[in-house]
């Protein structure tokens, strides 16, 4: 998930934006047939009290006549309606650019969660599937599979937190009520991830400092470890290495730090790899849509934390995600 173009507007905001201008076009044609109407019974009025016969008849004393020429009061009215159309032009776009923006942001988190939600059980489920085939061959070679089903188990339950998490994700920040040790979640991902890089020969070392706690959320902890250890196995040559460590940062924060030894970040400035459909050319097979980091980035943000890339360069690439220690 490391060449970005720029993106394309997207069809959601062309929808969004054709309708502001229908709804625009639609309020300005009632407003202009209001306004015709108006002015034509308005000089048809006027036309009709300037005949010559009322002009000719004297006005009763102490009462005052003023003639206005008719062809003056039709131009005036003209212009006056046009002014009138023009107004209600610019107040119904106005309007209808409020109106269907509350319709806008409904749309754009619909298709934001369907694109978190694919890319966040690509992963999960890639895991399962590879348990799946761990179990078949055990069961093919008379193995017992009893360790095997309670880990895929595990990764089941695992794939529901997720779930339950993505349906939690635009709501307000919760953390869990009681701290947990970041070591409890850390290890058991990497276990599960270890599946996903055996294939090429990936491994992974885990290294975390015991005493290390937090209340983020442990769904919101795992995502995250998967997306950026998925990231760097991606990106690892066969046979490498995947370092993963916890310690201890300042300010009652702990760090995350995930470091591959692959080519680096290529063809992309390391502050805009966390946007979402960002890629860089590493040559890597792409088996996502570049959101993966972007959500890391989104979880980081919604529980007082941040992701950065520390260190980039032919030998590898770390990332470093900081969140609140309990």
């Amino acid at each position: 998930m490391r060449s970005s173009g720029t993106r394309p507007r997207s069809a959601d905001a062309s929808a969004i934006a054709r309708a502001s201008r229908i709804v625009t076009a639609q309020i300005t044609a009632v407003a202009a047939v209001i306004v015709a109407l108006v002015v034509i019974v308005s000089v048809t009025y006027v036309i009709h009290q300037s005949q010559p016969r009322e002009r000719l008849e004297k006005p009763p004393p102490g009462e005052t006549r003023i003639y206005a020429d008719a062809q003056t009061v039709w131009v005036a009215l003209v212009v006056v309606g046009a002014g009138a159309i023009i107004v209600a032009a610019l107040l119904s776009w106005l309007i209808a650019r409020r109106a269907v923006r509350p319709l806008g942001e409904a749309l754009r988190m619909q298709r934001t969660f369907v694109a978190d939600a694919s890319h966040e059980l690509r992963t999960p489920l890639t895991v399962i599937g590879a348990r799946v085939e761990v179990l078949k061959q055990e069961l093919d070679a008379g193995e017992d599979p009893t360790e095997n089903l309670d880990e895929l188990r595990s990764d089941v339950n695992a794939l529901g937190d997720v779930i339950t998490d993505l349906l939690l994700a635009s709501s307000p920040r919760e953390d869990t009520a009681e701290p947990y040790a970041v070591a409890e979640v850390i290890e058991p991902t990497a276990d599960d991830l270890r599946l996903l890089g055996r294939a090429r020969g990936v491994r992974l070392n885990v290294t975390a400092d015991a005493g290390v706690t937090t209340r983020v959320p442990t769904a919101t902890l795992r995502r995250s470890v998967v997306a950026l250890v998925d990231n760097a196995i991606v990106h690892s040559p066969d046979g490498s290495t995947v370092d993963i460590t916890v310690r201890r940062a300042s300010r009652g924060m702990f760090a995350l730090i995930v470091t591959d030894h692959g080519p680096g970040l290529i063809g992309i400035d390391k502050f805009r790899i966390f946007e979402r459909f960002a890629h860089s050319d590493t040559g890597a097979v792409r088996t996502g849509f570049g959101l993966g980091l972007a959500l890391v980035r989104d979880l980081a943000d919604r529980h007082g934390g941040r992701i950065e890339v520390t260190d980039t360069s032919s030998a590898g690439t770390t990332f470093t995600l900081t969140l609140p220690s309990a």
